[in-house]
């Protein structure tokens, strides 16, 4: 049935109007001013913002970690990713030394399969680099269209690689048109540094944050992107937390590496000062790259002000407080890393960042969708609203004043990482192509429903085009 978008506002990256939207079975079909479609069924949007539909580009649903698995499966996690006005999630397939890539992706099929409410893509974690991996890779491109690969420099013997592996992945990379990710901090500082507080009897959770210092995000930033300017390739740095960082991926940039940075919204809006909370309650506030001292929030809003930084990503790697953060009691490096960040996104960036006056509208829907559709190869099928791209939308009430609470988020796990905090904006309608999945402020969706994606390659195909209302075709 055709769903005729009656009277918001319609904002994308580069365009503001005022107007109605035409969808025919999953994709916009017009865009305009009094549409006149009899046989459609009406939904108005008057007093409300329309944007596309939110990608999380950067989530961590149904992974184990630290002896423990996330609290957030993909339908869990989708759903509350879809009350948070995100349409698309792409989580990571974590794959292991000696083993195939295949055997990854297929297991992380098996997660989401019948589960995910909304659609989703897969990163390849690259654990190697050897000659089975570099033979296996393009066919896994090919056939499952994984075209960005993640590394961590971090969590040594764990998920750590050295440089040599890294470099490899820069140059597979270029040849075979994909985008490296990468964890960028000093892993083996780290180790060094966490034996140290461990040794002198200092086991609280705010030890976290002082072994992982931001000179060591800043340091192994620098050295990703000298090392991708040597492979001649590009890079995305992942969660980015500290002006050491900012700056390292700014001078590259202005030397003309093809360097991308995301952040996250709770190093916009949290400061280290919450890993101190009593009763072991700064356990909840543990993950990596640790929360900095506040002083480093500028520093992030700056750089997506001034686009050094082009993506939010919510990290999303939630672990209940009651059973999963305790495994850490008398030992911070024990502490699962993660938190609950997925359902709050969106919402966060429009108030902390519009609303205050911070970025302006177009940043916003550029920062939480368009970018990260150009970026990981879904635009402009994703990530705009113009005629041809899929109906990903989400009705906006900009003037709702509501107060953050575990006791009403959709997440599974039991505490939320923004507790109380009173922002302005909320979702309250969702569609994920053509369908309703949030409508009025209840779920409509279905489970199974969420379509797996097969991205384009970076910097091929269409989504180099404008980011407009009549941008695809």
């Amino acid at each position: 049935m055709k769903k005729l978008i009656k009277g918001g506002t319609i904002v994308t990256a580069a365009d503001l109007v005022q107007g109605d939207i035409l969808i025919e079975g999953e994709r916009i079909a017009a865009i305009g001013e009094k549409i006149a479609a009899p046989d459609a069924e009406i939904v108005n949007a008057e007093g409300l913002y329309v944007f596309p539909g939110g990608i999380d580009p950067h989530t961590h649903l149904d992974m184990p970690f630290g002896g423990t698995v996330t609290k957030d499966d993909f339908a869990s996690g989708t759903v509350a990713a879809a009350f948070g006005g995100t349409t698309t999630v792409l989580d990571f397939c974590l794959a292991r030394k000696g083993r195939p890539l295949r055997e990854a992706v297929e297991t992380w099929h098996a997660k989401a399969r019948g589960k995910a409410v909304i659609d989703y893509g897969f990163h390849l974690m690259i654990p190697e680099m050897g000659d089975e991996v570099m033979a296996e890779l393009p066919v896994i491109m090919n056939e499952e269209g994984i075209t960005s690969l993640k590394i961590f420099m971090a969590y040594k013997n764990v998920f750590q690689v050295d440089d040599g592996t890294l470099f490899r992945t820069l140059l597979a990379a270029r040849e075979h048109g994909a985008l490296v990710m990468v964890h960028a901090e000093n892993g083996d500082v780290i180790d060094a540094l966490v034996a140290k507080a461990l040794a002198e009897g200092n086991t609280d959770p705010i030890y976290h944050a002082r072994t992982r210092p931001p000179e060591l995000e800043g340091e192994a930033t620098g050295r990703a992107a000298a090392l991708t300017a040597l492979a001649d390739s590009r890079l995305y740095v992942v969660h980015v937390t500290c002006a050491e960082a900012v700056a390292r991926i700014a001078e590259a940039r202005s030397k003309g590496v093809r360097i991308f940075g995301e952040t996250c919204p709770q190093y916009l809006v949290l400061d280290e000062s919450y890993l101190e909370k009593p009763e072991f309650e700064g356990a909840k506030y543990v993950w990596s790259p640790p929360l900095r001292t506040k002083d480093h929030q500028e520093a992030l809003w700056n750089a997506l002000r001034s686009g050094q930084l082009q993506a939010i990503g919510s990290d999303q790697c939630s672990f209940d407080f009651k059973g999963q953060k305790e495994l850490g009691r008398g030992d911070f490096s024990k502490i699962p890393n993660g938190g609950p960040t997925i359902e709050d996104r969106f919402t966060l960036l429009y108030s902390e960042g519009v609303a205050k006056g911070r970025i302006t509208l177009h940043q916003f829907v550029d920062l939480v969708a368009t970018q990260a559709a150009r970026l990981f190869g879904l635009f402009p099928k994703k990530g705009t609203i113009a005629a041809g791209s899929d109906a990903d939308l989400v009705l906006f009430d900009p003037n709702v004043k509501r107060t953050i609470s575990a006791a009403s988020h959709h997440m599974a796990v039991d505490y939320n990482a923004f507790e109380g905090m009173e922002v302005r904006g909320e979702p309250v309608s969702v569609l994920s192509r053509g369908r309703f999945v949030v409508r009025d402020r209840q779920f409509v969706g279905e489970f199974g429903a969420g379509r797996y994606l097969r991205r384009g390659r970076f910097g091929v195909g269409p989504q180099a085009a404008g980011a407009g209302l009549t941008a695809a075709r």
